[in-house]
């Protein structure tokens, strides 16, 4: 027999040095596979978390710039469009910087390129919502975050608007990602009030009713001009600054008269002049809307509220307390019944600032005179309605 060199179990030993071998080359391989997904993996959370914190920041600053649009709004608007514009764009971008972004500790937006205003719209006949940019007044702001400029750069030479710097991607040959953010909010014409039961919230009405005839005929241009609203100060000067006034006192003249204008009930029907007072001064209450079922609307069915012709004495300090204040106050298109038994159909509210009271003295010399006002409140229900001249309005809210 021949003899030969191999040992019995030579083969054995090679095929699981092979098997070893191809088990080290499997092994690399899979480790570049967990650990490109693991950096992809990083990437993508890394994207994903700034992207949400850009759209934390466009929220917050479109929500701030819709803040400033309702001195902009009504009848007898306290600012100009521009001014508004300015104003708007101003506090967006101030509220933007106080936000952090993709490792930015303050969020850049470009007041020229970034902002935009406009009007949201209510078009009945397509019964839809439209953003229309550039209408007056201003009711819609709009704020586009970007990080996929790079025209805007910090004290450090950092790009604050640039594409987003990723971890592992370069080694793919994707050194960034371009992201952008955009938010809209507006301020929606209301079509009434809600306050939930557990909310200490309240709205700013006066429970004093004027006829719809004399509100008309103050848009119409008749009315005087005897009193100024002083910002600066926050008081009235007796002095015009060409917005009119009208006196919501009952006139008893051959055009109203008496048993017409009054006080309403917006709570308990049986309203004493306390109550009146604490509304006028504080405002209407969740346990006062509560009689409501916690809302007023005059969008559906007429309102319908109880009444007092006439307007008491008893309210007149309350009253002088909030000269100056702004408030919505019911239109009425009838009124029934006789004293406290009348029953009034409000048509709809309307924002007035008090310039001046008197309710004692000779009865020719009475007035409550206001003049018309911008009007927005969080107890607002915003509603499917135009905006009109005289429209109130909810405060900001986001839209998209």
């Amino acid at each position: 027999m021949k003899a030969t060199n191999q040992a019995p179990f030579d083969h054995l030993t090679s095929s699981s040095n092979d098997r070893e071998g191809s088990i080290i080359v499997l092994s690399a391989a899979v480790m570049i596979m967990v650990l490109a997904f693991a950096s992809f993996t990083i990437d993508i959370g890394w994207i994903a978390l700034t992207l949400a914190e850009m759209h934390n920041a466009c929220d917050a600053a479109a929500l701030a710039g819709a803040t400033e649009l309702g001195p902009g709004t009504g009848l007898a608007p306290t600012l100009t469009s521009t001014d508004i514009q300015t104003n708007s764009k101003a506090t967006a971008q101030s509220i933007a910087a106080s936000n952090s972004a993709g490792g930015i500790e303050s969020t850049y937006i470009d007041v020229a390129r970034d902002v935009r205003l406009g009007q949201y719209q209510w078009l009945p006949d397509e019964q839809r919502w439209a953003e229309v940019w550039g209408a007056t007044p201003y009711t819609l702001v709009e704020v586009t975050v970007h990080r996929d400029r790079g025209s805007a750069v910090d004290i450090n030479g950092q790009m604050m608007d640039g594409p987003l710097p990723l971890f592992f991607a370069p080694v793919l040959g994707h050194s960034d990602a371009g992201l952008n953010a955009v938010a809209a909010a507006a301020i929606m014409p209301g079509v009434g009030f809600r306050i939930s039961s557990n909310s200490s919230s309240r709205s700013d009405i006066l429970p004093i009713a004027l006829d719809e005839t004399s509100w008309n005929s103050l848009l119409a241009g008749v009315g005087n001009d005897d009193y100024e609203f002083n910002a600066s100060l926050n008081k009235v000067e007796n002095s015009p600054d060409g917005i009119l006034e009208v006196n919501i006192y009952p006139s008893g003249s051959s055009s109203l008269p008496p048993g017409n204008r009054g006080t309403v009930d917006i709570g308990n029907p049986g309203n004493s002049t306390n109550d009146l007072k604490r509304q006028i001064r504080e405002g209407i209450s969740a346990s006062d809307l509560a009689w409501f079922d916690g809302e007023i609307r005059f969008d559906g069915e007429p309102l319908q509220l109880n009444g007092d012709t006439g307007i008491s004495a008893g309210i007149e300090e309350a009253l002088k307390d909030v000269i100056g204040e702004v408030k919505a106050i019911p239109l009425f298109t009838s009124v029934s019944g006789p004293g406290n038994n009348a029953t009034y159909e409000i048509s709809r509210f309307v924002g007035v600032r008090i310039m001046d009271v008197r309710l004692t003295g000779n009865p020719s010399k009475r007035h409550v005179t206001v003049q018309p006002a911008p009007f927005s409140d969080p107890t607002v229900i915003k509603g499917q309605t135009e905006i009109c001249s005289d429209s109130i309005f909810t405060t900001p809210v986001l839209i998209r």
